[in-house]
């Protein structure tokens, strides 16, 4: 239906928000990446290592989730711009009061990490329904199990962040995400960056809201711990029997996701996938990935490997050669 563009935390220190990496990166050239590359991947021919899923993981059972309510979203569009400044995303096109951007389907991408699109109410279409759409931060993400260098933790919190120093470009998360989420940056080549929604990750470790429910006017979503919000929903449910579909989106699609959803429509009329196994995604491909040849598994971990590393030296030498510079302009 729609159109898209294409190591457990440091429980003392929030993520740092996706930025554009530094202009000057230090001399990786794409020469010097695909060499020591090739030289990994010959060694890694060598390697009879068994390729496997992760082990199984049902998530942390007090962590924490959203809920959004799409009875009561006004479509204000308040949750985009507070994501936009929180995460210092640049300007869109068009202001965040203009309208128009509802006349197409939008969906999350490299400049936006939430969109909120409209839809006719069957039963009230002077009544439109309004969807905000990000990352679902699921219990047990697809996007971590497909990444082959570990670049993607799913947290304590309930968060699913993202280290884009690690990343080289592989894409397999953009793949393996059954709500097609993850946006990567077309935009930089030899800088490869995926962006998606990380829930304020850095917010919630302090104590405070995320953005977007912190700014949201309506209280159409709501932040809490993930079994609480089950709760508000299913009373919701219960009082309102003839406001609400009797379904909380998210409670076990794909194994369960941090972020849930109550609405007054039925969910395929909102664009949301209803035809989701109810296990998690890696339990289903684990016998698939056990008889998968290790050189295809290997050569993208050794290739991600020797990018981080290469991109690490470099921007340490990059940071060297600034302070000398400094230095030498206080002489």
């Amino acid at each position: 239906m729609y159109k898209r563009n294409n190591k457990p935390p440091d429980d003392n220190a929030a993520p740092k928000a996706t930025k554009e990496s530094p202009k000057n990166s230090g001399g990786l050239s794409r020469r010097k990446f695909l060499s020591a590359s090739l030289l990994a991947g010959c060694a890694a021919l060598g390697v009879a290592k068994q390729a496997g899923a992760g082990n199984e993981f049902k998530g942390w059972p007090k962590s924490y989730g959203m809920l959004t309510d799409f009875t009561a979203c006004v479509g204000c569009r308040g949750c985009e711009e507070a994501c936009n400044k929180a995460n210092g995303m640049p300007q869109p096109e068009k202001s965040f009061d203009d309208e128009s951007v509802f006349k197409e389907d939008r969906w999350p991408s490299a400049a936006a990490l939430t969109v909120v699109n409209r839809f006719e109410d069957p039963k009230d279409p002077s009544r439109p329904v309004y969807r905000k759409i990000q990352c679902n931060h699921c219990l047990e993400p697809a996007c971590a199990s497909a990444c082959p260098i570990h670049a993607y933790t799913k947290t304590p919190e309930g968060a699913v962040i993202y280290d884009a120093d690690l990343c080289f470009g592989c894409r397999y998360c953009v793949i393996a995400c059954p709500f097609n989420i993850p946006g990567y940056d077309y935009a930089s080549a030899f800088e490869p960056k995926i962006v998606k929604c990380i829930m304020c990750y850095g917010k919630i470790k302090k104590g405070e809201l995320p953005a977007c429910a912190d700014a949201c006017p309506a209280g159409a979503i709501t932040f809490g711990k993930r079994e609480d919000l089950l709760k508000l929903a299913r009373q919701k449910i219960m009082d309102n029997p003839e406001k609400y579909i009797d379904h909380i989106y998210g409670e076990r699609e794909v194994g369960g996701t941090s972020w849930l959803y109550i609405s007054g429509v039925p969910f395929e009329q909102l664009g949301f996938p209803t035809d989701l196994p109810k296990k998690p995604l890696v339990e289903l491909t684990e016998g698939y990935l056990s008889s998968v040849p290790v050189i295809f598994t290997t050569f993208p971990a050794i290739f991600g490997l020797v990018y981080g590393a290469m991109k690490h030296r470099d921007k340490a030498e990059q940071k060297e050669k600034d302070h000398d510079h400094h230095t030498e302009g206080k002489q």
